[in-house]
């Protein structure tokens, strides 16, 4: 045993410089995080808050329409306005054949279509009018997190969580069973949030949770435990990056100055 300095109780393979603290560190608050958000499902009375502010916007016929959306006017009995497409102006209004400018802005495409038939009944007996939206542009959702398309999403007043999920398509990184749904609101006692297993929802095929979105709402799909340790360790090693490539281009810087050297000369032989 002459040579050995080893102190007893200790492994010779074991290290404990401030590297393997701060990585051990990491893996126990990882631990931490996961511990805290999961099993944190939807209790019924979150879920019941979330589906009946939906109960009153149901269809694009209830969507209220605002500057810059586009709709597009169906009046078989009135030619001049039939087909026809037009964008609200930031003041609200559309220009019209026949009727003149017309303030739509605040309406749904309900209330746009009997604003319509009233001014058309001037012209026509008992005119029919339908009015779709043909772009939407005022009103957004939000999606963020482990997504391949991230930001902000048109809504539609049709926009269910499962279908902004399928649109945003979340990436191998992400915590399929938390999704974080966000409902914002200026009033703190207004603000809801709630956890969604997205997982669950596609291998049972319950769609019970797949409530309708409002908008304004916030999408937010987390790292799983070890993607988000493997972001913060690549977050560490960010301010190190530059320098590892410094270390690795006077390589490259030589061979171009060999490839310049080259050049001059052969101009020199010329001469």
């Amino acid at each position: 045993m002459r040579g050995s300095s080893q102190p007893l109780g200790r492994s010779p393979c074991r290290r404990d410089g401030p590297r393997h603290v701060v990585v051990r560190g990491m893996i126990a608050l990882a631990v931490v995080v996961a511990c805290g958000v999961a099993g944190c499902g939807p209790t019924h009375g979150q879920l019941v808050e979330f589906l009946r502010s939906h109960e009153l916007v149901t269809s694009t016929g209830h969507y209220t329409v605002l500057p810059p959306d586009a709709i597009t006017i169906h009046a078989p009995a009135a030619p001049e306005i039939d087909g026809v497409s037009q964008t609200v102006r930031p003041d609200g209004k559309v220009a019209f054949r026949l009727l003149g400018e017309v303030q739509l802005a605040g309406l749904t495409t309900k209330e746009i279509a009997e604003k319509l038939e009233a001014q058309l009944s001037r012209y026509y007996v008992e005119p029919e009018v339908v009015v779709e939206i043909a772009a939407y542009r005022s009103q957004f959702y939000y999606v963020f997190g482990q997504v391949a398309r991230p930001g902000a999403k048109p809504y539609t007043g049709r926009d269910t969580l499962l279908k902004a999920l399928a649109d945003a398509k979340p990436t191998f990184l992400a915590w399929r069973s938390q999704v974080r749904v966000v409902r914002p609101s200026p009033d703190e006692k207004q603000r809801k949030i709630i956890i969604v297993d997205l997982d669950e929802m596609v291998r049972s095929g319950d769609v019970n949770r797949n409530f309708l979105l409002q908008e304004g709402d916030i999408i937010e799909v987390p790292p799983t435990p070890l993607a988000w340790l493997g972001l913060r360790v690549r977050e560490l090693l960010y301010p190190l990056q530059p320098a590892m490539r410094t270390y690795q281009e006077p390589t490259t810087v030589i061979r171009a100055t060999d490839v310049y050297e080259d050049g001059f000369d052969t101009g020199s032989d010329g001469d």
